[in-house]
């Protein structure tokens, strides 16, 4: 713990000194491909980072937030778009929007609170959870992959909100959600495009997608071309769940989480197509609690089949929650050894 400790201090300050390099020098540089050779080291660097860590939280979390979005972010920044344009206007918030799944929100509420009751919901939920864990031996294959995935879904969504509200109380800005209940996705597109893991489509767009569909745009008309854009952006994804699966595992990529992101683009694309047919729409429309039921099934079946296998078979699922369970145990400890000496010293 003491050496993850060391090592969890050494990356967050390389990337506090990289993320400000980027802040003060690259703006002054041309955009365009001088910008980004000017960041290029630090993308570099950002790959390398998670391999520092033998914790499976820590190598994870790490990756998604520098080697998956402040990598992304920074190659939009260098050809003037993406979420770190405008520049933010100060150093704080430039680190915070480059590294971490947030933005401040278009169109700001006049009050704007944390759902404390839903998210203590979740944390409870969480805690039977890791419960549950010490009975997997009576648990059937499906109620125990089912239990996975709930938990992937509750840590995530912990671990931003407690990032969002450390954000919000740092910067004093309203920002965007991170997911927008995906288990009531109607549709793919619904699932992808507008509830799971929010900033992820937002950087995938300007990244990938749009300019996939801009290329494709000259071989065929402007409604054709989104799916090749589609396409492109699910590809996209899956190379990069292959990279943060490696980071995890430390073994060469099996291809089954790719192929898990280019059925899910190809499954999008054919839902879009159809919805161009109006006349298909008016005669087999389904009433919404079924099309939660199909979209929220097929996540799950195809996730069964082509996401976890990999993490079970390297035992990467055992130790995530196993992880978990020690750090729930440990800031217990840390709670009762606080509170016992308040109790001594009143």
């Amino acid at each position: 713990m003491d050496e993850e400790l060391k090592n969890l201090i050494k990356v967050w300050v390389s990337a506090i000194i990289s993320i400000s390099y980027c802040y003060y020098l690259p703006p002054r540089i041309k955009s365009g491909v001088p910008r980004f050779l000017s960041v290029s080291p630090v993308l570099a660097l950002f790959l390398v980072l998670p391999l520092f860590f033998s914790s499976l939280h820590l190598s994870l979390i790490t990756a998604f937030f520098l080697t998956w979005l402040a990598n992304f972010k920074l190659i939009l920044f260098s050809f003037d778009k993406g979420p770190l344009i405008p520049i933010p206007t100060n150093l704080s918030r430039f680190f915070c929007f480059t590294c971490f799944p947030i933005k401040v929100q278009q169109n700001p509420k006049s009050q704007n609170h944390l759902p404390k009751l839903v998210f203590a919901i979740k944390v409870a939920i969480f805690g039977v959870l890791l419960h549950l864990y010490g009975y997997r031996q009576n648990l059937s294959p499906t109620v125990l992959l089912g239990l996975y995935f709930v938990h992937l879904y509750l840590e995530i969504e912990i671990i931003l909100t407690f990032v969002k509200v450390v954000v919000f109380i740092s910067l004093g800005c309203d920002l965007e959600p991170q997911s927008n209940k995906p288990y009531l996705a109607t549709s793919l597109q619904d699932f992808w495009g507008r509830r799971w893991n929010l900033m992820v489509p937002a950087i995938l767009r300007p990244a990938v997608y749009a300019p996939m569909r801009r290329v494709s745009e000259r071989k065929m008309s402007s409604g054709w071309a989104l799916f090749p854009g589609i396409l492109a952006a699910f590809i996209v994804s899956g190379l990069v769940h292959e990279l943060l699966f490696f980071y995890m595992i430390r073994e060469m990529p099996t291809g089954e989480v790719t192929l898990f992101f280019v059925l899910h683009g190809v499954c999008t694309a054919a839902e879009l197509a159809v919805k161009k047919k109006t006349t298909v729409i008016q005669r087999w429309r389904l009433s919404p609690a079924v099309s939660r039921l199909i979209t929220v099934g097929f996540v799950f079946v195809t996730g069964g089949w082509l996401f976890t296998p990999q993490l079970k078979r390297s035992g990467v699922m055992e130790r995530f929650t196993y992880e978990a369970v020690l750090f729930v145990e440990f800031v217990k400890h840390k709670l009762f050894t606080l509170l016992a000496i308040k109790i001594v010293t009143s």
